[in-house]
């Protein structure tokens, strides 16, 4: 048995069907069970709680042979990141009362820097948190999501992908959703390791082979180009985020631009994912006709 963290989300999706498809049983831990639906039909265990209650994932960690972890995006978050603080927090509680015989954390690239990241703070923090934690840990840094490509579908349906990568032919290190829970079910359920260990995972990519990738599949000529720097906090409060509050997102492309999102860390193993932008691209095309 295992347990999954976010299973309604992606990458906590993706790694369950992983799971799954090798036979393996699930526990997820959700806030809401009627989202959670689909997954109790393939015969997801599922514990009622959230990752801000300990008690909650003290029983969801129990009798469990590994768990996968991450933390709740928050894109604007404290100055102090007590979000992310709280949910570690937590997190050390119970693994301190339930030892499990592995725990595999969703990171990000750059996730060894402690200053500069913005949102991906959070995820220096929680490997921070992990770190005097005696049990094998395996932490997941992945590259940015082929997902968050997926606008492209719909604005670049006159040529042009707006990106916030400067300049668009400079690669950093991206990676499919899908991948990540591959990785992530592998070390779940494969060989036993000692210790802490880290996994890069993704291929460097520019912004310019994503709008190729999409013009293929779109069959359309689509070409990236950058959006001013002066326009990102507008951009971002048309995401949602509240105005005045945009700096956390902008600080992560400030760093992916500056370079810090590049493979090859030193002390880290590297993954590749084999899952294309095409691939990405076609399978949401497909799922938006079906």
């Amino acid at each position: 048995m295992f347990l999954v963290m976010g299973i309604t989300g992606k990458v906590g999706g993706a790694t369950a069907a992983h799971l799954l498809a090798q036979g393996k049983k699930v526990r997820a831990l959700v806030r809401d069970r009627v989202k959670a639906a689909s997954w109790l039909d393939q015969g997801v265990e599922l514990v009622d709680g959230n990752w801000n209650d300990p008690a909650a994932i003290v029983r969801a960690l129990e009798g469990v042979d590994g768990a996968f972890v991450m933390l709740p995006a928050v894109w604007a978050p404290s100055p102090e990141f007590k979000e992310a603080k709280g949910v570690i927090a937590n997190y050390v509680e119970a693994l301190t009362k339930v030892r499990v015989q592995r725990v595999v954390a969703l990171s990000s690239m750059g996730a060894n820097r402690t200053s500069g990241l913005g949102m991906i703070t959070a995820l220096s923090l929680l490997e921070q948190g992990f770190c005097d934690l005696t049990l094998p840990i395996a932490y997941v840094r992945a590259g940015g999501f082929f997902e968050n490509f997926l606008y492209g579908l719909h604005v670049a349906r006159g040529g042009a992908l707006p990106v916030y990568y400067n300049p668009t032919n400079r690669k950093s290190t991206m990676v499919a959703t899908n991948d990540i829970g591959a990785e992530v079910a592998t070390l779940l359920s494969g060989p036993a390791w000692s210790g802490h260990r880290v996994i890069e995972l993704g291929s460097m990519v520019s912004a310019d082979e994503v709008a190729a990738q999409l013009g293929e599949v779109m069959q359309l000529d689509v070409k990236a180009f950058a959006v001013p720097r002066a326009e990102w906090p507008a951009a971002f409060e048309q995401f949602g985020i509240p105005k005045g509050q945009t700096g956390p997102a902008e600080a992560v492309f400030e760093a992916v631009n500056a370079g810090w999102m590049d493979l090859g860390v030193e002390g880290t193993e590297h993954v590749v994912g084999t899952t294309s932008l095409r691939d990405v691209f076609s399978a949401a095309r497909k799922a938006a006709t079906a």
